[in-house]
């Protein structure tokens, strides 16, 4: 097909803004992008598409999500992270069954489809993983997913399993679905933090890591300041320092949140190249803290952007991630600390660089895989500029997941003319409600 836009927001090394320019799009990948030419679309009218209102942009990119807790929207708000996970995380997602996880995964997809992400890195439970898996082939997302691996668990005994069990089924997973659905699907090892892992688990899920290539270390550190006095009583270390120590960070290491870390750690984060995904909403609904970014950047460290999960945020959308990740950051580092275009590369390119897909999206280029999202950024909300740097203001300070008008993965179209064209919001909602009441049942047994 042929697409047309009113702007191109490539994020290309040159960072251009393209007005007056389409692209092609043929077997999934991007094959051209220049001026308009009307005898060109006169020729392939069939193939051609015209948006004349709407900028096109990569699609986002989302470091850090929890599709099987979007049910739980709603039900974890006013606690800080070890008593959320306590009262409310771990007591519900141990009673996920099939069905209910099955009714939360696609929630959070079709949620993260209409606003504009195309690529995620997803947590996942510690029971009936693959549903997660099936559902994201199923729904044709890019994603990097894994099993949530738990062994210890002080703060819920009932939700954990055995190491050697643990290890059996993450190889099994990682087996059959990493480099599925024609490679949009890798399989991403994800041991849920140090508190819920010893360290034979945590050092062999990293070491199994190795045997599967594009495969990612997927955890959380340094979120809370509670766990962080856990970890060093029982380490003796600092969270970065205890994963470093025993062996399990690199380039292929995403570590969600990194908020409370020391001039060390933050020089392991540097020389190790480990990746930091940031999630500012989470952060600040759980009182956790505001991670030093502009400071991260400045010293070269990875920086991207994830919602986390629907009862810790309680939205998915990036827009929000985007807007905040941005605004918090001011009052303390100062008014031109994290500008828009800044923000707006760390929800698209910066994300594929994390998760070593930058190759293949987080761009709009030639030979890149049309993973895309059309944006109206007409209303009345936005700027009157046509100028580039109002572009970016638009996208980062003044849109929402309503700016979506469609999205396209890999050539696919997704959602088109603000419509899912995988699920029915009314259906969703409905099955979803049904199981969330089953699920909460099973809780209160």
């Amino acid at each position: 097909m042929i697409i047309v836009p009113k702007n191109i927001v490539t994020v290309d090394s040159k960072d251009r803004i393209l007005k007056n320019h389409f692209i092609e799009i043929e077997n999934g990948r991007i094959i051209s992008i220049k001026k308009n030419d009307e005898k060109y679309f006169l020729k392939n009218k069939q193939r051609v598409l015209r948006f004349d209102d709407l900028t096109l942009i990569p699609g986002f990119v989302q470091t850090h999500i929890h599709l099987c807790q979007t049910l739980f929207r709603g039900l974890a708000d006013d606690l800080e992270l070890l008593d959320w996970l306590q009262l409310r995380i771990f007591p519900y997602e141990n009673a996920h069954n099939k069905n209910s996880l099955l009714a939360s995964v696609r929630l959070g997809l079709n949620e993260l489809l209409l606003g504009g992400t195309t690529t995620l890195l997803d947590m996942g439970t510690l029971r009936h993983q693959e549903v997660v898996f099936e559902e994201l082939q199923n729904s044709g997302l890019r994603a990097i997913a894994g099993k949530c691996l738990i062994d210890e668990n002080d703060l819920f005994p009932q939700f954990k399993s055995d190491t050697k069990s643990e290890l059996e089924d993450i190889y099994q997973l990682a087996k059959t679905f990493h480099n599925t659905s024609n490679g949009k699907i890798k399989y991403g090892f994800a041991p849920r933090f140090v508190l819920s892992c010893s360290e034979k688990l945590l050092k062999e899920s990293f070491e199994m890591k190795k045997d599967f290539t594009g495969s990612l270390y997927h955890t959380h550190s340094s979120e809370n300041k509670d766990e962080l006095a856990e970890i060093k009583r029982r380490h003796k270390k600092a969270n970065i320092e205890y994963f470093d120590s025993i062996g399990v960070v690199d380039d292929h290491s995403v570590l969600a949140h990194c908020i409370h870390v020391d001039e060390k750690e933050t020089e392991l984060l540097r020389k190790k190249k480990i990746r930091v995904a940031h999630c500012p909403s989470s952060n600040l609904k759980l009182g956790s803290g505001i991670a030093n970014i502009p400071k991260y950047l400045k010293k070269g460290i990875s920086v991207s952007l994830g919602a986390d999960g629907a009862p810790g945020n309680n939205n998915l959308s990036i827009f929000n991630e985007m807007r905040l990740a941005a605004l918090i950051q001011k009052p303390i580092h100062g008014a031109k600390a994290m500008d828009a275009k800044t923000v707006f590369k760390l929800a698209t390119i910066k994300g594929a660089e994390a998760l070593h897909l930058q190759n293949e999206i987080g761009s709009i280029e030639v030979g890149k895989k049309a993973d895309l999202t059309l944006l109206d950024l007409t209303s009345n909300t936005h700027s009157l500029s046509d100028s580039d740097d109002s572009i970016y203001s638009d996208i980062v300070y003044a849109s929402s997941a309503n700016s979506v008008n469609s999205v396209m993965i890999e050539g696919e179209w997704k959602v088109l003319n603000k419509k899912s064209l995988l699920y029915d919001q009314t259906e969703l909602n409905q099955n979803s409600k049904a199981e969330l009441k089953k699920l909460l049942n099973r809780v209160k047994k």
